[in-house]
């Protein structure tokens, strides 16, 4: 397949591409710059040039392939009217043509789950950052009347590749000699392997029915504090860790803050028995402690 990708030079997008290549289909990825047009190019990415701030750069190359994946963040102070308006261009680009559209969105539209494990049947409460995506989600779900082969992955934390939020918390013990989190740290994370999450995108294109929704996440969820100190380890302040007050936080991060102290328990068992999707990478805590994070 010829599959238009976006986000193909960011984390989990060069992971996508990668999964996509190594399976045999042919890469387009969205570039903003030219410098971008050749990063991608370096790695056997056609690139076209394009711009999430002007969604209707993207109606032609989204018609041209034979398949597209969203998974780009515009990082823009408008960036829900963004994200809406991006998929609404590329929705309407394969309107009749039955071709997969993959969107990413994430575990954070579930909010906090306490003791009970969330599926893809669980009650959305998106905490106020992605207050956005349930609307968008639907309207993808409802593009298989469209004649779209419209699908939702919802990614866990993702970790590997010594990136994400994980770095975040373990270049924070680098910088300040503790690794900083945000709450008392008894909160649960779930996570996903950026390796293996590419495996779900490229199962997903392949053979996910229209409308479906998959939750990406694989393995246990584990207690912010116990992570921070697998990245304090790792970043090299001997498990010092450091929590600061949520209201303290927001003054800060704003609504980041208020995604950082959800606490969720999710299960990845439907891509695994619908898909076939089978993560293999192992902890997040041995990763910071030993592996891609500490390189």
């Amino acid at each position: 397949m010829e599959v238009f990708l976006t986000g193909a030079t960011g984390y989990i997008g060069a992971a996508v591409a990668e999964a996509l290549q190594k399976a045999g289909h042919q890469v387009t990825g969205l570039a903003r710059t030219a410098e971008k047009a050749k990063q991608l190019e370096s790695r056997g990415i056609r690139a076209v040039l394009g711009d999430l701030l002007k969604p209707e750069t993207l109606a032609a190359p989204s018609r041209a392939a034979d398949g597209v994946i969203h998974t780009a963040n515009t990082n823009d102070a408008q960036s829900p009217v963004a994200d809406a308006a991006v998929v609404r261009a590329i929705l309407d680009a394969l309107q009749g043509s039955s071709k997969p559209f993959i969107y990413t969105s994430g575990v954070w539209v579930l909010g906090s789950t306490g003791d009970k494990t969330a599926d893809e049947n669980t009650p959305l409460n998106p905490t106020p950052l992605v207050a956005h995506r349930p609307g968008v989600e639907q309207e993808i779900v409802r593009a298989k009347d469209r004649g779209v082969r419209s699908i939702v992955i919802r990614p866990a934390v993702v970790y590997g590749r010594g990136g994400s939020i994980p770095r975040m918390i373990l270049q924070s013990a680098r910088d300040t000699g503790a690794a900083q989190f945000v709450g008392d740290g008894r909160n649960r994370w779930p996570f996903v392997d950026v390796d293996d999450l590419a495996q779900l995108y490229l199962l997903a294109l392949e053979k996910a029915p229209a409308g479906s929704i998959y939750l990406g996440a694989h393995g246990p969820s584990y207690l912010v504090g116990e992570l921070a100190e697998a990245a304090s380890i790792g970043g090299g302040a001997q498990g010092k860790t450091h929590g600061t007050p949520l209201e303290e936080a927001r003054k800060k991060m704003g609504a980041f803050a208020d995604a950082l102290v959800l606490d969720q328990i999710v299960s990845g068992e439907k891509a695994q028995r619908e898909l076939g999707w089978k993560p293999r990478a192992g902890s997040v805590l041995d990763d910071l402690k030993t592996g891609s994070y500490t390189r």
